[in-house]
């Protein structure tokens, strides 16, 4: 069953982003840049569809999981806080991106073939591919209230790929080149919470449909038998899920979830991703103890969904740190867990993206 409400809170969120744009009289809590960050995502956009290294066959794009999918996330809060009466250019060329991979889906390459990068590389790739393009799509279509054709086909070619067998049964292979959080052996998991957000996202009553139900009942079942083994990343991001899609999670696996990441919570209100598994990099570098945009952001997301008054506190030191942590750019920071990078490498700007997503998420959801 979809959490109408949360969805459509997600989209309907002028009053709350008005309200932390300005301070009310005798409040001193910082205000943040709704404008700022929706100028920032939307650079990363057009940084990420014009990179050399994200182009793929008929003149596409890969949907990241750092830059892109967060992106679709996030830019509709945005555009309704702004009073945007249309999507913004770089949503648009996402759409249309991801519609054409859609459209074109047994006649492009996959992101990365077994021909090029070994096996298992292609299933890898279209199973990971198929549950973004999902998402994307089911979140462009949340705006209009309507299934499209092309989202159909996504969810089509979406469950077509769901595994049937092993420990994966009910989620899907998963690219994985040992690059934490999102591409590593535990990212099948992240993918599952991909998934349900599709679902749960798709306007029209999909989650109940026909076309959904025996799938949706798979990935049930995968989640509830893997979630208690999970590392507390993977967990907060299916409680996030959780927000969009009923019945993944119970109340008692989202009550010990919230009290595990309190009782991480630095002195500043923030939180660290490196607090959140057992992450190792391979350059051998220490891992930044920090708090960070990332972490702060999914603390704040599941704790949200608590709905409990003995985790307030908590929660709206998470909130402050949040809107006094934006930097002048609009961003959010966040740091690699697999390496130390030059800050002015391309990549060392994944993190950010994410980080920056997921703090607009966090600060235009209201709390239960």
């Amino acid at each position: 069953m979809i959490r109408t409400s949360s969805v459509l809170c997600l989209f309907a969120a002028v009053g709350l982003v008005v309200a932390v744009q300005a301070r009310a009289a005798g409040d001193d809590t910082p205000a943040w840049n709704p404008a700022g960050a929706a100028a920032y995502l939307d650079g990363e956009l057009d940084w990420w569809s014009t990179w050399p290294t994200a182009a793929r066959d008929h003149g596409t794009f890969c949907v990241s999981c750092h830059t892109v999918a967060p992106y679709a996330l996030a830019r509709p809060a945005l555009s309704t806080a702004l009073g945007e009466a249309v999507p913004s250019p770089q949503a648009r060329r996402l759409f249309d991106n991801v519609a054409t991979r859609v459209r074109l889906w047994n006649e492009v390459a996959p992101y990365y073939p077994d021909q090029t990068r070994g096996i298992p590389k292609t299933s890898e790739s279209r199973g990971t591919e198929s549950v973004m393009n999902a998402l994307v799509l089911a979140t462009r279509d949340a705006g209009t209230g309507a299934l499209a054709d092309d989202t159909r086909m996504a969810f089509a070619n979406m469950w077509a790929l769901q595994m049937k067998t092993g420990d994966t049964d009910g989620a899907w292979a998963w690219l994985n080149f040992r690059y934490e959080p999102w591409e590593a052996p535990g990212s099948p998991y992240f993918g599952a919470a991909m998934a349900a957000m599709a679902i749960g996202t798709a306007p029209g009553g999909y989650a109940s449909s026909a076309d959904a139900t025996p799938g949706l009942d798979r990935l049930r079942a995968f989640i509830a038998s893997g979630f208690d083994r999970q590392s507390l990343f993977n967990k907060l991001t299916m409680i996030v899920a959780s927000s969009r899609l009923d019945g993944i999670v119970t109340p008692g696996q989202r009550r010990a979830t919230a009290d595990a990441v309190v009782a991480l919570q630095h002195a500043d209100g923030g939180w660290s991703l490196s607090g959140f598994s057992n992450w190792t990099r391979v350059d051998e570098t220490a891992l930044d103890t920090a708090p960070d945009g990332y972490a702060t952001a999914l603390a704040v997301l599941a704790l949200q969904q608590a709905d409990s008054p003995a985790l307030q506190p908590s929660l709206t030191r998470g909130l402050e740190w949040l809107r006094s942590h934006q930097e002048a750019s609009g961003r959010w920071r966040a740091t690699s867990l697999n390496k130390q990078r030059d800050p002015a490498s391309d990549p060392a700007r994944f993190m950010n993206d994410a980080a920056t997503a997921y703090a607009v998420l966090a600060l235009t959801t209201p709390s239960h």
